[in-house]
C-alpha cells in the first residue's frame, strides 16, 4: 500500500502546485488591472501628475450635483473621481486617446436619471490637453460642438499630423529610392529621437531646446553608424533586397526591445506638453502645435532646397535612377547613400520628437505605432519619390483625422489604409510614381 499512498500524494501535491500557480496569476491580474489607490482609498489622487485632463460639470435644472461619482477609462487606464460643491469635476490621465467617461447614476440624487444614450460617452482630446464633458441633466443647456468647427479642428489637426509623418516618410523614401530597401527599423530610429529627447531633457535636466538638438544630431549620428556597421557591408557582399528587408526586421525587434528594457513599458511626457492655449475662431490651438507646423515646413522646404538646387541632392537623384550609370559618371554612389541614411535618420529623429509632442508622450513603442502609416504615405505617393511621400502623408494625416467625424477613433488608422488601396487599385505606381523618383 506505500506505493500506491505514495503516488496519490504526489498526485495531490501537483494539483495543489496547480491551484497555487492560478490563484497567483489570478491575484496578479487583479492587481495589474485595478488603478493606483491613493491613501484615502481614492484613484483620482493618483492621476494627478499627468498633464493631460478631462473635467466638466454635472448639474440638474441648473443647480449643481456634488458628490456624483465620474469613471474614466481607455488606453489600459481607469479612474474614479467624483463632483465637488459646484458640481465641477476633473480628472488626469497619461496619453491622448479615446476614452469612455461613465457617470454611475446610483450616485445621483433620487430621481434624477441620464437621457439614454447619454452615458456611457466616448470622448478624446483634440490639438489641446484638456478636454470638457458635461452632464447637463434635466432642463439644462448642454454646450455643443457644431459640425463646421469639429471639421476646422480636424483638418488643422491632420495637416499637423500629416506634415510630421512627412518627415519620416521622406527619410524611408530617400533611403527607398537609393539603395531599394523597405527600412523596417525606420520605425526604432523615429523613437530614438524623442528617447534621445527625453533622456537629455528629463533626465539629464538639459534645457528643452538643447536636448533636442542634441537628439537630432545623434540621430544622425546613429544613420551614419547603421550604415557603416551593417548596410554598407551587406551591400558589398551583394546581399539581396529581400534578405536585406529581413535583417531591417531583425534590427528593428533588437532596437524596439533595448528601448523597452532601458527605459521601461511607460509613457513619459516631454518638458513643455501642456502649454498656454488659445482660440483663433472656432479654433483650439496650442504653442506646440504651432510650432510643430512651423518647424515641419521649415525643414520640408529646406529638403526640397537640398534636392532641387545641390550637387549632392542631384547626386542622390541620379543614383536613385542608375546607380550603375551614377558611378560611372564620376559619383560616389556610397558616399551619396551614406548622406541619404544620415539625412534620413536625422528627419525620422525630428518626426519622432515631434510625434512624442502630438500624442503626446516618449515610449519604447511610439515609433511601430505609426510605422504602418508611413509605409501608407510612402506608398500612396510613389515608392521611392520624396515630394510623393510628403504628399501621401498629408493624404494619410488629413482621412485619419477627419474619418473620426463619422466612426470611432480606434479605427482611424485602418481607414487610412482604405484609402491607400483605393488609390492604388486606380493607379498602382502611387500619385508621383514616375520615372525620375527621387524628388
Amino acid at each position: 500500500m506505500e506505493p500506491t499512498r505514495s503516488v496519490q500524494t504526489r498526485s495531490r501535491g501537483r494539483w495543489l502546485l496547480l491551484l497555487g500557480i492560478l490563484l497567483s496569476a489570478l491575484t496578479l491580474s487583479g492587481i495589474a488591472a485595478s488603478p493606483a489607490v491613493a491613501e484615502d482609498g481614492s484613484a483620482a489622487s493618483a492621476s494627478d501628475e499627468y498633464e493631460y485632463h478631462f473635467s466638466g460639470n454635472v448639474q440638474y435644472n441648473d443647480e449643481p450635483l456634488e458628490g456624483v461619482k465620474i469613471t474614466v477609462e481607455g488606453g489600459g487606464f481607469t479612474a474614479d473621481t467624483e463632483t465637488d460643491a459646484d458640481g465641477k469635476w476633473t480628472l488626469g490621465v497619461p496619453e491622448k486617446t479615446e476614452y469612455k467617461i461613465e457617470l454611475h447614476e446610483d450616485t445621483l440624487p433620487k430621481g434624477v436619471v441620464v437621457s439614454k444614450g447619454e452615458n456611457p460617452r466616448t470622448a478624446e482630446f483634440g490639438l489641446t490637453n484638456n478636454k470638457s464633458v458635461n452632464f447637463f441633466l434635466g432642463e439644462g443647456t448642454r454646450v455643443t460642438v457644431s459640425f463646421f468647427d469639429q471639421l476646422v479642428n480636424r483638418v488643422v489637426n491632420g495637416l499637423n499630423f500629416g506634415l510630421l509623418l512627412a518627415l519620416a516618410a521622406i527619410g524611408l523614401s530617400l533611403i527607398y529610392g537609393t539603395t531599394g530597401l523597405s527600412n523596417f527599423a525606420h520605425s526604432e530610429m523615429i523613437t530614438f529621437g524623442a528617447l534621445m529627447t527625453l533622456t537629455f531633457a528629463n533626465i539629464l535636466g538639459l534645457p528643452i531646446a538643447i536636448a533636442i538638438l542634441i537628439a537630432i544630431l545623434l540621430s544622425a549620428g546613429l544613420g551614419w553608424t547603421l550604415d557603416a556597421a551593417l548596410w554598407k557591408p551587406l551591400r558589398r557582399r551583394g546581399v539581396g533586397v529581400i534578405q536585406l528587408m529581413i535583417v531591417s526586421i531583425g534590427l528593428a525587434l533588437a532596437m524596439r526591445y533595448t528601448y523597452q528594457f532601458f527605459y521601461g513599458g511607460r509613457t513619459r511626457q516631454l518638458p513643455g506638453a501642456a502649454p498656454a492655449e488659445f482660440h483663433l475662431g472656432p479654433l483650439s490651438l496650442s504653442w506646440v502645435d504651432v510650432a510643430s507646423m512651423g518647424i515641419s515646413i521649415v525643414v520640408l522646404l529646406a529638403v526640397a532646397f537640398f534636392l532641387l538646387r545641390t550637387r549632392i541632392g542631384k547626386a542622390t537623384r541620379a543614383v536613385s535612377d542608375n546607380p550603375s550609370l551614377a558611378s560611372a559618371s564620376g559619383i560616389d554612389v556610397d558616399r551619396t547613400i551614406r548622406i541619404v541614411w544620415v539625412l534620413g535618420a536625422a528627419l525620422a529623429g525630428l518626426s519622432g520628437i515631434l510625434w512624442a509632442y502630438y500624442r503626446p508622450g516618449a515610449s519604447w513603442d511610439m515609433g511601430f505605432q505609426i510605422l504602418l502609416l508611413v509605409f501608407a504615405a510612402v506608398t500612396l505617393g510613389g515608392l521611392g519619390t520624396a515630394f510623393g511621400a510628403l504628399i501621401g502623408s498629408l493624404i494619410v494625416g488629413l482621412f485619419v483625422e477627419l474619418s473620426t467625424l463619422w466612426i470611432p477613433a480606434d479605427m482611424k488608422f485602418v481607414a487610412a489604409l482604405v484609402i491607400l488601396i483605393l488609390v492604388l487599385l486606380l493607379r498602382p505606381q502611387g500619385i508621383l510614381g514616375r520615372r525620375e523618383r527621387i524628388g
